[in-house]
């Protein structure tokens, strides 16, 4: 049996994947505002390597860990709540067979527990001092 990569299709239909879902990101009015100051593009292709590396492709993924990546980051169940559904729509309208799409959104949910922070005082209480916590607020 061959990789969920290969099923999907490789580095094109992972590349227009995260290009329709960066493009709905950046335009959410709450979960862009934890990009501001970032390339959509350098996110997307970060987004792009480190997704077919858990596909079984044969990409490098040279971003930071995911732990690390999202350490100082409070983000609230809600929030991944909003960007899988997001990354549910992507997948769609990218025309990927809904059994491969959920394949995709199991490897993506997975880490759910690295990124997910339990409370706002957990997350102040655990999280590194000397970093600059990234805090925002629902928008009204």
């Amino acid at each position: 049996m061959g990789t969920l990569f290969d099923a999907v299709g490789g580095l094109p239909t992972l590349q227009r994947v995260h290009k329709v879902f960066y493009d709905k990101v950046y335009a959410h009015p709450w979960l862009k505002l934890f990009f501001e100051g970032h390339s959509q593009i350098a996110i997307e292709n970060r987004q792009t390597a480190f997704m077919a590396t858990k596909m079984g492709g044969d990409v490098v993924y040279m971003g930071k860990d995911i732990n690390v990546a999202h350490e100082a980051m409070y983000i609230t169940q809600e929030l991944f709540e909003i960007r899988r559904a997001l990354l549910d729509e992507s997948i769609r309208e990218a025309g990927v067979a809904d059994d491969l799409r959920e394949r995709w959104l199991r490897i993506d949910s997975a880490f759910m527990k690295s990124i997910v922070k339990e409370s706002l005082e957990a997350f102040t209480r655990t999280s590194w001092p000397y970093k600059k916590h990234v805090i925002i607020p629902k928008p009204e």
